[in-house]
């Protein structure tokens, strides 16, 4: 781990202690929860990883029909019926 210093105000410093104790978990690991959070929530990949992604997609599924461009909208409108009734 890295050691790091950071500044709060004194209301953030009063919540993040109460809300440790109502957890059971330490200030310092509440705070790395926030962070590792923060991170998840921003969602944005690389583009090397973004093209990775989508070229390991590429081929995965298989429909077994050979009409799939030019019929998507009626196979589509297929599935949310049968999932409607």
């Amino acid at each position: 781990m890295v050691r790091t210093q950071i500044q709060l105000t004194e209301e953030q410093a009063r919540e993040l202690k109460r809300l440790a104790r109502e957890r059971d978990v330490s200030v310092a690991a509440l705070i790395r929860e926030s962070i590792d959070e923060v991170i998840r929530s921003r969602g944005t990949l690389s583009r090397n990883e973004q093209v990775s992604r989508a070229l390991a997609a590429v081929g995965a599924f298989r429909s077994g029909k050979g009409d799939i461009s030019d019929r998507h909208d009626e196979y589509l409108a297929e599935i949310y019926a049968d999932h409607q009734s």
